[in-house]
Parts: structure tokens; sequence; C-alpha cells
């Protein structure tokens, strides 16, 4: 089974770590594959940190990886209006490492209803009215609706947080307009962004992550082997009354080991 793939990606919350703990078999995994001189990526939908606070974590747990290696709803985000709207002006429903990913990547901040012509929605604790307000004010003076990602829960442990979609779903509710576009998975832009760090074929690669509709949903879209594990949101419950069939379900990221055919 190894040998049927060059390029593993894996996510990260729920997956590889919860808060602020490696889940098992995580570092060995990694290492193994590693050794093995497979290509690794690392992908997040969450928004609350920028690249490098995610390396310094994994680092820190025992997983040393570059900021290159890792892909966040944040970073794709930026990159679409960089690439698509460079001279437009955004609103952020979010936090500031959001903001400093936009900021970086040349997108101009504004808080200004009449000038606004992106809102961007994102997973966001001080999410308040008139955050709210500003939002529903610059999208009625036409402002476009975009979020960084859909999520409606992040794990952590001991359970869950409402993460993006409550802030979607406040913006939707009162102005009536659906979100145009979602950066994070299960997103083509977020996809492509990690297909050209790993330099590997859809086809050679694994995917693997705990969400059913954004992971495991993104990877089959693609023709990409999907394997889910039960550390994050999903339960096995959940797998069988779905309609996204993965084409491994794992207890965690440790039963890659036997998956892949690794010696103990």
């Amino acid at each position: 089974m190894l040998e049927d793939f060059d390029g593993f990606i894996f996510d990260l919350d729920g997956t590889v770590f919860l808060s602020n703990e490696l889940l098992p078999g995580a570092a060995d995994v990694i290492e193994e594959l590693r050794s093995r001189e497979k290509r690794i990526v690392f992908l997040s939908n969450k928004a609350l940190q920028r690249r490098n606070a995610y390396a310094e974590k994994l680092s820190r747990l025992g997983i040393p990886v570059d900021e290159g290696q890792i892909v966040n709803s944040s970073l794709v985000t930026a990159r679409f209006l960089a690439n698509n709207e460079p001279e437009a002006s955004a609103y952020v429903v979010g936090e500031q490492p959001l903001i400093e990913e936009l900021e970086s990547h040349g997108v101009r901040i504004s808080s200004d209803p009449a000038e606004i012509n992106y809102v961007v929605a994102s997973f966001d604790r001080d999410f308040h009215y008139d955050k709210l307000k500003i939002a529903y004010e610059a999208i009625k003076n036409g402002a476009r609706f975009i979020a960084t990602n859909s999520d409606r829960t992040c794990p952590v442990k001991g359970g869950e947080l409402p993460d993006a979609a409550g802030m979607i779903g406040a913006i939707e509710g009162v102005t009536g307009k659906d979100v145009e576009m979602v950066a994070g998975k299960p997103s083509n832009y977020m996809l492509q962004s990690a297909l050209e760090i790993l330099g590997v074929g859809k086809e050679r690669c694994l995917l693997v992550g705990d969400r059913l509709e954004t992971d495991i949903k993104m990877a089959l879209e693609n023709g990409i082997t999907a394997a889910l594990v039960l550390t994050g949101v999903t339960s096995e419950d959940v797998v069988e009354n779905s309609e996204i069939n993965p084409d491994f379900v794992l207890d965690d990221i440790g039963k890659l080991k036997s998956l892949l055919g690794f010696k103990a």
C-alpha cells in the first residue's frame, strides 16, 4: 500500500493534534513517511493563526516542520484576493492573524461600508453586533461576500467550538445573500495550493482528515484516496449514515502504520 502514494495531505485539528496535544501515533507516522522520502503537506481551515504559528506549534509538539509545508484558509483567501482583485478593499469578520495575512498580500483593510469591496467572514471569537452591522451595510452597498471556511465547529480537547459557519450564517441571515466563495476545504483553491507544494499527481496522494464534508469530500471529488480518522468531529454513526464514503476509516492517525504496511 505504501508504494501507491508519494504525497500525503494531513488535516491538523482533530487529525494530527487536538488543542495542544498530539494525537496517538502522529509523530511516528510523520517520521516514518519522512524517512521514506514521502512528500507531506499540512492543511487547516482555521484562520486563527498564521502558518509560522502552526509550524512553531507542530515543532513544539514533536513534529518539526517548515511553514512552507503548511496551507491554511487565510493564506488561500489572501492569495485569491491578491490575484483576482489586487486593488480591492476588504472588511474582515475574523481575527487579527487573518487581517495580517491579507495585509501581507497587499489587501487593503477597511471598515467603511461605502468603500468595502469584499466582506470576508471567518472564525471570529470576538464577533459582535457592530461587525455584523458593517458587513450588512457593505453587502447592501454591493460588496461581495466570501469566507475563509464554512466549518460549523472546530474540534478541541473535550468537545467542539462554534466555527466560521456561525458568522457566515449571521451575515446571510440579515443580508439575504449567500456566501459567494469559500477559500478553504473543500474548495479547489485549497487543494491546488496543497498540490503545488507536494509536486505530486492527485492519483499518487493520500489525504487524512477528520471531517467528511470538508476533508473527505475535497479528496473524493478530485480523485484522491481519503482516510477518515475518528479523533475529531466525526463518529462511526455519522460515517454509517453519510453519503460521503471515505476509502478508509481509522480510529486515529497512528493506524496509518498498519494501513501503509509499516513494520513494527
